[in-house]
């Protein structure tokens, strides 16, 4: 039996499996606790260096105006008809949810003004720039990441063309000009579709729903929702491009690529729009 310093007999307690078991979990998650926060931080500081990389190819390399026009015609006009198709039935399910909620208490005429509103600040930028992740962000994405498998991105190197200026910048460009575009066509069409909802189908007064739309519907509504497809385009690029320049090697790399930059976009999208939200406001409603 163990002793102490003074001589006597001591008993050393020994912890029970339970007790094991909740050490290990705690360790076990604070371990991965550890690895993600070390991973983030990772991805964050190279997500910024490759912003930056992006911003000096874009001043000391002329544009090639060819792949510039054909991201252009990828991302652009290809993706028309899913952001039109989101506006459109995004703005008229809302109106007929408002509708339903506001005919109670005798506010049809608030319709309007409430789904403009909600589709210039909210529902249009964010939906859209969700769904053009999906689109453009796993096509870029997959494309760059085959291209670092199979070294052709060595290849630009070898012959003196710098990966950054021939890959990243045309999509980077395309996509940060296009989507405050496409998110100006989602606000016309779900604003569109919302009156076809509530006027003709759900029969709202359509000369107070215009007039109470017109009024309460500022530029500067218009203006956060397109500083956000703006913001977002951004966003969907440097992440996509990023996970397209650090693909995982082998078969499987170019499809977990694929995925993780179309959760990782939306991601990113959902959480800095909260934060847009509060900046855009003070920027644009409270000057």
């Amino acid at each position: 039996m163990p002793v102490n310093s003074q001589g006597t007999s001591c008993q050393i307690r020994i912890p029970d499996l339970y007790e094991i078991m909740v050490i290990a979990s705690c360790l076990n998650t604070l371990r991965a606790t550890g690895k993600w926060v070390i991973q983030t931080s990772t991805a964050t500081g190279q997500v910024s260096l490759l912003m930056v990389d992006i911003l000096r190819s874009m001043w000391r390399y002329k544009l090639r105006w060819k792949l510039f026009m054909e991201q252009l015609l990828f991302v652009g006009v290809r993706s028309q008809f899913v952001v039109l198709t989101t506006g459109a039935f995004t703005g008229a399910v809302f109106a007929a949810q408002v509708h339903f909620q506001f005919v109670r208490l005798g506010m049809e005429s608030a319709v309007g003004p409430v789904v403009s509103v909600a589709m210039c600040r909210e529902l249009g930028a964010v939906l859209s720039c969700l769904l053009i992740a999906g689109r453009v962000g796993a096509a870029m994405a997959a494309e760059i990441s085959s291209m670092k498998i199979t070294e052709q991105v060595d290849a630009l190197r070898s012959m003196g063309v710098y990966p950054i200026e021939y890959l990243v910048v045309p999509r980077f460009l395309a996509l940060t000009i296009s989507a405050p575009i496409l998110t100006g066509l989602a606000l016309i069409t779900g604003i569109g579709c919302g009156y076809l909802v509530a006027v003709p189908i759900l029969g709202v007064d359509g000369a107070y729903y215009l007039e109470n739309t017109i009024k309460f519907t500022g530029a500067s509504d218009v203006m956060i929702g397109l500083t956000k497809g703006t913001l977002f385009g951004v966003i969907i690029s440097i992440i996509s491009c990023h996970k397209g320049l650090n693909p995982e090697m082998g078969t499987a790399g170019v499809g977990k690529t694929t995925t993780e930059a179309v959760v990782n976009a939306s991601l990113a999208i959902l959480v800095s729009n909260f934060f847009f939200t509060f900046l855009l406001n003070n920027l644009f409603l409270d000057s």
